[in-house]
C-alpha cells in the first residue's frame, strides 16, 4: 500500500521558512545541488518514525487568509502541544485552530507558518477527552 515518503514546503521567502521550522521543530536544511533552488529538510534521526522533505521557492501567490484548505495537511508529532503553541509566535507563526482533544488519540492544534502554510501539531495522549 503506498505511504507518504516525502513532503514539500512552498515558501515565498525560503530563508524565513528555514528559520521558522528550525526554531519551532529543530529541523535541518541543506541546499540541494540539483538544477533548481531546493533545500532538503531533515526532520529527525535516521531510523526514527517520520519522513523528511524539501523546501522550495513558491511559484505563485501565498495562501489567502480564510481560504479553504487546498492541499494535504501534514501533522507533526510534538512532545507538548502547549509548549509548541507557546513558541509559535516567537518563531513567526500563528494559530489557525486551537488545541482540541482527539479522544483516545491525543491533543491536536492547527498552525500556520509565516507564509500561511497550514500544518497540524499532535501530542499523543490516549487519555485525551
Amino acid at each position: 500500500m503506498p505511504r507518504p515518503v516525502h513532503f514539500e514546503i512552498h515558501a515565498a521567502d525560503p530563508a524565513a521558512m528555514q528559520t521558522f521550522y528550525q526554531r519551532l521543530f529543530g529541523w535541518r536544511f541543506q541546499a540541494w545541488e540539483g538544477p533548481m533552488e531546493y533545500w532538503v529538510v531533515t526532520t529527525g534521526a535516521s531510523g526514527e518514525p517520520g519522513i523528511d522533505g524539501g523546501l522550495m521557492r513558491r511559484r505563485g501567490a501565498s495562501p489567502v487568509e480564510g481560504q479553504a484548505v487546498n492541499a494535504f495537511v501534514c501533522t507533526m508529532d510534538v512532545p507538548d502541544v502547549d509548549r509548541t503553541l507557546g513558541d509559535l509566535g516567537a518563531a513567526g507563526g500563528s494559530l489557525a485552530l486551537p488545541k482540541m482533544a482527539v479522544p483516545g488519540i491525543g491533543w491536536l492544534a492547527y498552525i500556520k507558518d509565516p507564509d500561511g502554510n497550514l500544518l497540524g501539531i499532535m501530542q499523543m495522549d490516549s487519555g485525551a477527552k
